[in-house]
């Protein structure tokens, strides 16, 4: 399957229409940040692929998806891993980050990412606003310091999607 082009604009419409609220067309999680998230790259226009394997690809329907689509670490590993698909690159300052582009976070400093971010917008210094669900936000600050999962070991992956 050959790469397509990710629209950032689509993907980010797709953020802005659906950050308070669930499309039924989707599976909903009571911890919903990865699909939340998945779904903002689908409208992107990330394609689905690997099902119905869960442990393979990236793909989602109604009953049934892959863990990359709904698990935080899964999805972090499925973006810097599969460049014949959507193209992930872990880029080390976030302000390298572009509107339509991931965060993830690693809350305890483990090493096990658990909590997914698209970013919408940039604040007037060029950092990023980020959406995301369980607990729905819409441009919020990046750092995730007002989070009560927040703590001193929290580490940041910065993916810049092409």
């Amino acid at each position: 399957m050959p790469q397509v082009h990710y629209d950032r604009e689509k993907a980010v419409a797709y953020a802005m229409k659906w950050w308070n609220r669930h499309n039924p067309a989707f599976p909903i999680f009571s911890v919903d940040c990865t699909n939340y998230v998945s779904q903002c790259l689908f409208a992107g226009g990330a394609q689905m692929w690997g099902e119905p394997d869960r442990d393979v690809g990236w793909w989602s329907e109604k009953t049934n998806w892959s863990f990359s689509w709904s698990v935080a670490h899964s999805l972090y590993w499925y973006l810097i891993s599969n460049p014949s698909k959507i193209q992930g690159t872990q880029v080390q300052n976030v302000q390298e980050l572009y509107e339509g582009d991931v965060i993830c976070y690693d809350f305890e400093g483990n090493n096990r990412w658990d909590h997914t971010t698209i970013v919408v917008d940039k604040d007037p210094l060029g950092m990023p606003l980020v959406n995301a669900h369980t607990d729905n936000s819409i441009r919020r600050y990046w750092e995730y310091r007002d989070s009560a999962a927040y703590t001193s070991n929290i580490k940041y992956a910065f993916i810049h999607l092409t």
